[in-house]
């Protein structure tokens, strides 16, 4: 039997007492988020790392979900109720992320939990998601080739960063790749697509390398790229790594003419660290940039700057953190104040849509998944990005990597109830 929307609710009752998809665990959870829900709050989780290497671009995600839960405060909150914002530190540590993804379910009672950066944090947690039948909405680019039935993911997919991306530099830059990242999943998958993209394209990959998770040395790396020679290097560093690996790239006195450095990672916050001066001319592929030119990121930047101070920029992760947090409160607002795990996953929150300062964006009514924006952009001497190229139009999500996966999709009315995972096999 598949599932279906309709099944979920009928009528005011069945609203009530939630899909009965899952046992204990899941009876067990709603119990407590109906609890929740009949406070005069509603709780939500925030799990971001406020202190370790990965908390120079986390914080501002924690920063953008504060900001939104303000605003829809101001404004009534959520059928009258005001969001609360229930905060851990996981401190960058993997091993964290799962303790505090536990206590936020099980002993504070959230009705779902925004949180996570990299992929690692994701993997930890998802597992006591799926076990709780809880809610995580996750708000970084990832390497895809996930499709949780627990977890809401709003960053960006290898189709709306990759896909142009590469082909992009191949033409404009040249087609000779040194590949380096940070020593976890996200680099090492993202390279692979990467990898089959050059080969799709005529492009060549001329040396791949990867340093450990905080790394801040990279002079034999350099050295190794100067000789190799690259029209392109292209970086999957993430946390501390990006501002220490950009400066010393600067201070062996290769420019952005000489060889760029291009990357799906790299935000106005990493650059706002390290200094404009560092950055300058080298490329970044993304959804959306401080420099968007639409009304709501206006409203955007100049609230986000009165919250935490003029000298704060925005990125894209932290733009996918606030509008996650409104996609959660539109959801509950849908269900009239239901807070049931299963009613949020299978009618609440699949469809919403939010006017973002990146442009329109929904999360996909089969895989959970986001249709965003692409985008690319060249670091100037501000700190900003001037942007190169547009999408046309919003792209829908491919959570698995067509050049890798062309067999594989994701849509959870395809799979039997219940089941965990929405991966499909398209073709026999």
């Amino acid at each position: 039997m598949e599932l279906t929307r309709r099944d979920l609710l009928k009528g005011a009752a069945a609203a009530t007492a939630g899909a009965a998809t899952f046992r204990a665990p899941s009876i067990f959870v709603r119990r407590l988020t109906q609890t929740s829900a009949q406070d005069n709050t509603i709780k939500v989780g925030i799990l971001h790392s406020l202190s370790g290497t990965i908390a120079i671009i986390e914080r501002s995600l924690h920063n953008a979900e504060l900001l939104a839960i303000e605003e829809i405060n101001a404004k009534g909150g959520v059928l009258g109720k005001k969001i609360e914002a229930i905060v851990e530190d996981p401190k960058s540590e993997v091993r964290f992320f799962k303790e505090k993804a536990e206590k936020l379910i099980l002993r504070d009672k959230v009705v779902a939990v925004l949180g996570c950066y990299t992929s690692a944090s994701r993997q930890s947690v998802l597992p006591v998601f799926e076990k709780t039948n809880s809610v995580l909405l996750y708000p970084t680019l990832y390497e895809a080739q996930e499709c949780s039935y627990n977890c809401f993911y709003t960053g960006a997919v290898p189709n709306q960063q990759l896909t142009d991306f590469v082909p992009w530099l191949i033409k404009n830059v040249g087609p000779k790749f040194y590949l380096i990242g940070s020593n976890y999943i996200y680099p090492k998958e993202t390279n692979r697509e990467v990898k089959a993209l050059l080969a799709k394209h005529g492009g060549q990959t001329v040396a791949e390398e990867y340093a450990p998770l905080g790394s801040t040395e990279f002079s034999t790396t350099i050295n190794k790229i100067r000789a190799a020679k690259p029209n392109v290097v292209f970086s999957d560093l993430v946390g501390d790594s990006i501002v220490a690996f950009y400066k010393q790239y600067k201070q062996f006195g290769i420019t952005a003419k000489d060889i760029p450095i291009a990357t799906p990672i790299t935000t106005e916050e990493e650059i706002r660290a390290m200094g404009p001066e560092n950055a300058i001319g080298h490329f970044t592929s993304f959804n959306y940039f401080q420099s968007v030119k639409t009304p709501q990121n206006d409203r955007f930047v100049k609230a986000y700057k009165a919250k935490y101070g003029e000298d704060r920029v925005t990125n894209a992760v932290m733009e996918a953190a606030y509008f996650q947090t409104y996609f959660l409160a539109q959801a509950i607002e849908k269900l009239k104040g239901n807070t049931d795990p299963d009613a949020l996953i299978q009618e609440g929150l699949p469809g919403q849509e939010f006017q973002a300062p990146q442009g329109k964006v929904k999360i996909d009514e089969k895989n959970h998944h986001t249709w965003l924006w692409a985008r690319i952009g060249r670091a100037n001497a501000d700190g900003q990005f001037d942007i190169l190229v547009t999408s046309n139009t919003w792209i829908r999500p491919q959570p698995w990597t067509k050049v890798l996966y062309p067999d594989k999709d994701c849509d959870f009315t395809k799979v039997p109830k219940g089941s965990k995972s929405g991966t499909i096999t398209t073709k026999t």
